[in-house]
């Protein structure tokens, strides 16, 4: 009977067990989330624009949000932006997609670790953010080819933006796998997703009527049901908007013109900036741009004052890690720094500005007596010892490792190598190697994109660059190797020349007026597998004399919980550097940016392995300091 007894008394703690996991399953999934006080599902009425004024659930409702780019945080730092964002009394983040980085080869795809975006979203609803998303297919975001995959130029007829069907078809294949990961994120489906935008800044292209359209509904034949969005200068607002799409506007001084503008478009609809511009990006060779914090407080006070609703674009900007940067066509050509501060609320790097706390003050006013979480505490940067570079290796030395060379009678473009799932060569660089008999004047018809070092018999002789289309060839005996190391700089963002961005050799060479022919080309994307390959390479002590281009290799001791820290490399010319193989980003004597930002999630503890390919000096040493450089400022005009 005892044993009965107790055996009964199992039973029903087991079963009290089971109706409360039960309870928590149902209460979480069918009722309230916890972490946002939201309901999770049962919502009929999302965001909603048909009075001057949003309403979400129906209720008043007005847009303050941020843009933070998952791609450009390091994935251990989501949640600590995301937490400075929401003290600030932002409601809302804005993300862009970026097709180039989740689909790099034609049929590969990825959407893992740093680009996991359902995870970003999640993680937003978890920390009580509402999500505009920016899904593209071009999104700008100053990224290479606006963040459209390079291999999409191997088509020579490609028609970039349009309806042309070898677009639309790559576009379909990509929003295939895409869409269907964001439509259980939506709003009335008890996710985050409050809108969505219909790709980005059309207006300013605007090539094909068709094509909005055409975005629009890819969208939401997929399951997009949520409000949608374009986003425009106020003079192209016209022309990029599609039906359907509530028009918002890009900015950064608050002109009442444009507002006008606007609300004439359309009358009785909320007023809404999409993108004001907390700062601007920078350029190789120019400075650093600044917008005053009392400018931008000025203008974010009259937003408020008016009832608008807007997102700052940024509120973090982050980095753009590795060969990620775009660049400007007109009116010359210049290529993007890596880092991507923008003068932003949040620092490149995490840290509180006087934006922010300009903001922080400014919308605690108009929070209608709501009260703002505490600041997170900043995380701890490190100004650790010099890197001693101990090794080095030849350029000629690493071609072993890269991918089969292609022989070819004429140049070939980057995109049109066989390489890389046969999606040709993305980014980096690419070494063109033909036999000349004579010396003479080399001339590159503006057909080298963006820069070569030209050497012979592996000894250098000049550089081409877009200014720079004629060189003078020693002369010398017999047979030599005429060797020409192209890289692309990144290819332009923005304007009506996007599908033009072909790069590496895009023509013919003339040595004296004869087209240069049968090369042998390698590629040297420098991605993560080719870096990590170097290891195996015949690498050298270093001398007081190293060869150039060449690869440099020191160690990096960082002991305990790793922090963060800014890479400096005061003596050295142009190049990338690699953290424990993976790409930091370019650097170049000419600034404005004098430092890359090093993430302490980036660094093991202990031993960490600095690799710096250089192409024409170096020092013997890299250094890594606690405040970052983005070298001399001016004001935005």
């Amino acid at each position: 009977m005892v044993v009965i007894r107790i055996r009964n008394v199992h039973k029903r703690n087991y079963a009290l067990v089971c109706l409360c996991i039960f309870g928590v399953f149902m209460y979480r999934y069918f009722g309230v989330n916890v972490s946002t006080g939201r309901r999770r599902l049962s919502r009929s009425v999302g965001l909603n624009a048909n009075t001057s004024e949003f309403t979400l659930e129906g209720k008043p409702f007005r847009i303050i949000g941020g843009a933070i780019h998952y791609f450009r945080i390091p994935r251990a730092y989501w949640r600590d932006r995301l937490l400075k964002m929401k003290a600030c009394g932002i409601n809302t983040v804005t993300t862009y997609v970026p097709w180039n980085m989740h689909q790099p080869q034609r049929g590969a795809f990825n959407f893992q670790t740093q680009l996991d975006l359902e995870a970003f979203i999640s993680l937003a609803a978890e920390l009580g953010l509402w999500v505009i998303l920016c899904p593209g297919p071009y999104i700008s975001s100053e990224l290479d080819l606006g963040g459209l995959p390079s291999w999409l130029l191997r088509d020579d007829q490609m028609k970039l933006r349009t309806t042309y069907s070898g677009f639309t078809e790559a576009v379909n294949v990509y929003f295939n796998k895409l869409i269907p990961k964001l439509v259980p994120l939506q709003y009335k489906k008890g996710g985050p997703v409050i809108a969505v935008q219909v790709e980005n800044a059309y207006g300013s292209f605007a090539k094909d009527d068709s094509y909005m359209n055409f975005i629009k509904e890819a969208l939401q034949t997929r399951g997009i049901s949520e409000l949608l969005f374009t986003s425009d200068s106020y003079n192209t607002l016209k022309a990029g908007g599609v039906d359907g799409a509530v028009r918002t506007l890009k900015l950064q001084k608050l002109n009442p013109r444009d507002i006008q503008v606007l609300t004439v478009l359309q009358p009785k609809r909320p007023t809404m900036v999409m993108d004001y511009w907390t700062g601007w990006y920078d350029a190789w060779g120019e400075l650093h741009h600044i917008l005053p914090p009392e400018d931008m407080a000025s203008a974010v006070r009259e937003m408020l004052r008016r009832g608008m609703s807007f997102s700052f674009y940024m509120f973090h900007g982050g980095s753009s890690f590795g060969f990620m940067s775009g660049a400007l066509a007109d009116p010359t050509y210049r290529a993007l720094i890596p880092s991507y501060d923008y003068d932003a609320p949040l620092s490149e790097s995490g840290e509180y500005t006087p934006k922010y706390h300009l903001l922080r003050d400014l919308l605690s006013r108009y929070s209608n007596g709501a009260t703002f979480p505490d600041m997170p505490a900043l995380h701890y940067r490190e100004a650790y010892e010099p890197a001693i570079m101990y090794q080095h290796l030849s350029l000629w030395d690493a071609l072993s490792f890269t991918e089969e060379p292609l022989k070819s009678r004429r140049p070939v473009s980057m995109e049109n190598l066989p390489v890389n799932g046969n999606s040709g060569q993305a980014y980096g660089y690419t070494l063109y190697e033909t036999t000349i008999t004579a010396g003479g004047l080399l001339k590159s018809g503006d057909n080298i994109r963006d820069r070569a070092l030209v050497f012979v018999d592996k000894i250098y002789i000049g550089l081409f660059k877009r200014q720079a289309l004629e060189m003078a060839v020693p002369n010398g005996q017999g047979k030599r190797t005429l060797s020409l190391l192209v890289e692309n700089c990144g290819r332009v963002h923005q304007g009506r020349d996007l599908d033009k961005q072909h790069k590496g050799l895009v023509g013919d060479i003339l040595l004296n007026n004869t087209p240069l022919r049968d090369f042998t080309i390698y590629s040297l994307d420098m991605k993560p597998g080719f870096i990590d390959s170097l290891y195996q390479a015949p690498w050298k002590t270093l001398s007081k004399n190293p060869s150039f281009p060449g690869f440099f290799m020191g160690k990096l001791f960082a002991y305990g919980y790793p922090s963060d820290t800014f890479v400096k490399l005061t003596g050295w010319e142009k190049g990338v550097v690699f953290i424990n193989g993976l790409n930091l980003g370019r650097y170049w004597s000419i600034g404005p940016q004098q430092a890359l930002y090093l993430p302490g999630p980036f660094l093991n503890s202990g031993i960490n392995q600095v690799i710096v390919f250089e192409e024409q000096e170096s020092d013997y040493k890299v250094q890594f300091e606690d405040t970052p450089d983005l070298g001399m400022a001016a004001d935005i005009q």
